[in-house]
């Protein structure tokens, strides 16, 4: 077995991982990543951008929040069940992360909401194809890549780490095997492990969750994101803890229903399998509120109906609910997209002329279907939601003009956060709360902050916590090697 020698062994190549090895470089320290992947980025090459607090681009637009305030925001929304003070660390520095990925070159088309009633701490990176979207976050790991390598890191892509090396009760290095699998052995007097998660492994989401992968659960599966940085973790004694999923909601294989999916999440009539209202709709631009209430529901899905005299009028005036990731030139391509989805017969998109001839389609009893539909147009002519009280604005009838348009929403996730405890240094728990000495986490194996539910009106948060934890983690480990140098 091939035996490699470093000063920090760091496990995957996000933005975690390439944080950690950037910081580490600042730091004097050489180090080596072991990338499963054929290229480095990760779950962030689909994202957009990372969360800042404070930064000069949100004063410059007027829409700055400060750290207090967030702070405040964050803590009341998870009623303090998460690590105050590893929030508190990573809100305090985002700010000058934002600086610190500008000064290598990234650049950032501005700070934005996801929606109306979130905060503007979505730093999004300028696309370089100039389109703000999916993948937008693909140059910010360009520039980090470049950085890393820059400052002494060799990257070894298609090379997946196994197991741990401890040593006298340090953890000090990693077994790895490359694609031709062969192992190879990293050595370093610290390992910072930042593998994202596990989002793609079917068995440990049945396990963890109860939830069935691509059956009753449809999140963006991104390969290579299956568990092994936790699994290895919990081999030498980390403590498992706080494991949950960013829940979301929207329609199997989304990416390639994008318009159908962007055009049908609006705050019309949202039912369940037995034909009944189960929220407030007008909720539905928080997609972690409405893929919450969509996973009590039977079949952890939801049908969502309009009709094509909305549609009309969402295209001439736009739709109710605005965001960043959906935009509203999305209504001018849908017709095309809904023939082909009816062409194809795709899974979750219905079309009908009559409630009856929908009823049998979604598999609803006809009356309870009739029911529902006359008692929400009901509320509609009143003006008053009397069941949950959804804006009047929003409350649109649904007559059927046209023919009726239904897309069937599952629970989804961009991913699964948490798995292992750290503490504000990024220094990785055991089942008694003390550190495992030589092993730190970063990103979202380590992500544990949200609680019971992703809080979707600080945007960027994830990907924030991904960077910030790993300079987090860079910083504590070239404390911890100079401490060791000096005994």
């Amino acid at each position: 077995m091939k035996t490699l020698q470093t000063d920090v062994v760091i496990v995957a190549g996000g933005p975690a991982g390439l944080a950690a090895a950037i910081t580490a470089g600042e730091n004097g320290l050489k180090s080596i990543i072991l990338e499963k992947s054929s290229a480095t980025g990760g779950a962030a090459n689909m994202g957009m951008g990372p969360l800042g607090i404070d930064t000069r681009i949100q004063r410059e637009n007027f829409n700055e929040i400060s750290v207090k305030d967030a702070l405040d925001l964050h803590m009341t929304y998870t009623h303090f069940r998460v690590d105050g003070d590893l929030v508190q660390t990573y809100f305090n520095k985002s700010a000058d992360t934002i600086e610190w990925l500008e000064n290598m070159g990234v650049e950032f088309a501005g700070a934005f909401r996801y929606f109306k009633e979130s905060e503007a701490t979505w730093h999004i990176v300028k696309p370089e194809n100039g389109v703000i979207g999916p993948r937008a976050a693909g140059a910010m790991i360009k520039a980090m890549t470049e950085r890393a390598k820059e400052l002494g890191c060799e990257i070894l892509l298609e090379t997946a780490g196994q197991k741990l090396v401890v040593d006298d009760g340090k953890v000090c290095g990693v077994i790895g095997v490359d694609k031709d699998g062969n192992e190879v052995q990293v050595l370093g007097k610290a390992v910072i492990v930042a593998t994202g998660g596990f989002g793609n492994n079917k068995e440990m989401i049945k396990e963890a969750f109860g939830l069935n992968l691509a059956e009753d659960f449809f999140p963006f599966m991104i390969p290579g994101i299956t568990g092994d940085g936790l699994r290895m973790m919990w081999e030498v004694g980390a403590a498992k803890f706080g494991a949950n999923i960013e829940a979301i909601y929207q329609l199997p294989d989304n990416l390639n229903w994008f318009l159908l999916d962007a055009v049908l999440r609006q705050p019309n009539l949202l039912i369940n399998q037995d034909g009944e209202r189960f929220m407030n709709e007008g909720y539905m631009g928080n997609t972690t509120y409405t893929g919450n209430a969509i996973a009590l529901q039977h079949g952890n899905y939801a049908y969502c109906i309009m009709d094509e005299g909305i549609l009309k009028e969402y295209k001439k005036n736009g739709p109710d609910i605005m965001d960043i990731v959906h935009p509203a030139d999305a209504f001018l391509g849908f017709d095309a997209q809904a023939k082909t989805a009816v062409e194809q017969g795709y899974e979750a998109y219905f079309e009908a002329d009559t409630i009856e001839e929908l009823a049998d389609k979604l598999g609803i009893d006809a009356e309870v279907l009739q029911d529902t539909i006359d008692e929400y147009n009901e509320f509609c002519e009143k003006g008053v939601d009397e069941k949950f009280h959804k804006d009047q604005k929003f409350l649109h009838p649904i007559t059927g003009k046209g023919k009726y348009l239904v897309g069937k929403y599952y629970l989804a996730a961009y991913g699964t956060v948490g798995g292992v405890r750290i503490n504000k240094y990024c220094e990785v728990l055991n089942d008694e709360g003390y550190p495992i000495e030589g092993l730190y986490s970063a990103g979202s194996d380590a992500n544990t902050i949200y609680g019971d539910s992703y809080n979707f009106t600080l945007p960027g948060n994830t990907m924030g916590f991904a960077v910030n934890s790993g300079r987090m983690a860079g910083e504590s480990v070239a404390e911890y090697i100079a401490a060791v140098e000096e005994e």
